[in-house]
């Protein structure tokens, strides 16, 4: 795929203008070793072993008897996730990449289980968060692999160069909000199609209008990755719902995913009550 030549090196690493070139052409960049391996385990280590996040996840039907899980927070928190959402690396490099301050809009586990786990329909985040009162598509998100994804366990597929198209018309598709697929099929034809197989650790920053999906997991391995969603400080919501206002977003050094010991304490990040959300339906 475009733009995979990326490779995060701590303390070398910067936004080039190349970068930026390509964020604009393509709707994405992919940086390869965005997290490394120690740090890598320190997240899973929140996710896997205390449940503290897991316990809030809801599934969402993909319309075929299948779904994905889902587990999402407003606030990043003090914890080893929050510092990862909080750190330079990724702030600076989305604010270099959607040139202005950002803040912290949510952060969200998804899981796909093996042999089990649902499809996501093709959508654009904006297709959501346009709901919710951003005016504006100055937002992008970091998928960042926490399983190996490929092809075999549903890993993302993005239509290049999409997020040019502007919004499109989206709808409630069995229990997610999808893009209306005559025009998805139009844009195919001129967009082309993309897999994004990424070894954990590796991490997609992705504009808020790019068209994406993703397939089921029929193989034995889970795929779970961890999202963080980044929204410009101008492009508060204007109406009050489940998704915070402008936060300014407390940055730390990127060497505090490493150094923070907390990773049972989740005060402070206000998990999403799905009843709220009305872009989404639950499995039960």
């Amino acid at each position: 795929m475009a733009s995979e030549g990326y490779v995060y090196e701590d303390g070398k690493f910067k936004v080039t203008e190349e970068m930026k070139d390509d964020f604009e052409k393509h709707g994405y960049i992919l940086i390869r070793k965005l997290l490394d391996g120690a740090e890598l385990m320190k997240v899973k280590e929140v996710l896997e072993e205390n449940q503290e996040i897991t316990k809030h996840s809801y599934g969402l039907s993909d319309g075929t008897g299948r779904e994905c899980k889902m587990a999402l927070w407003n606030h990043p928190g003090s914890d080893v996730t929050g510092m990862v959402a909080r750190c330079e690396r990724m702030v600076d490099t989305s604010e270099k990449l959607l040139g202005e301050e950002v803040y912290h809009y949510h952060t969200k586990l998804m899981m796909k289980e093996a042999q089990t786990g649902g499809s996501f329909l093709w959508h654009q985040d904006y297709g959501y968060w346009y709901k919710n009162g951003c005016l504006f598509p100055d937002m992008l998100t970091v998928f960042i692999a926490i399983d190996r994804c490929n092809k075999a366990n549903g890993c993302l597929q993005v239509l290049r160069g999409s997020h040019k198209c502007g919004r499109i018309e989206h709808l409630m598709v069995a229990g997610q909000t999808g893009a209306d697929l005559e025009r998805v099929k139009e844009i195919e034809k001129v967009c082309p199609m993309e897999y994004v197989e990424m070894e954990p650790g590796d991490a997609l920053f992705f504009h808020s209008n790019l068209l994406h999906t993703s397939g089921p997991n029929n193989s034995e391995l889970r795929r779970w990755a961890f999202l963080v969603a980044y929204n410009t400080k101008a492009n508060s919501p204007v109406e009050i719902n489940h998704t915070p206002q402008y936060t300014p977003l407390k940055k730390v050094p990127n060497s505090a995913i490493k150094d923070c010991t907390n990773v049972t304490d989740m005060s402070g990040k206000e998990f999403l009550n799905p009843a709220f959300d009305k872009t989404v339906k639950v499995a039960y």
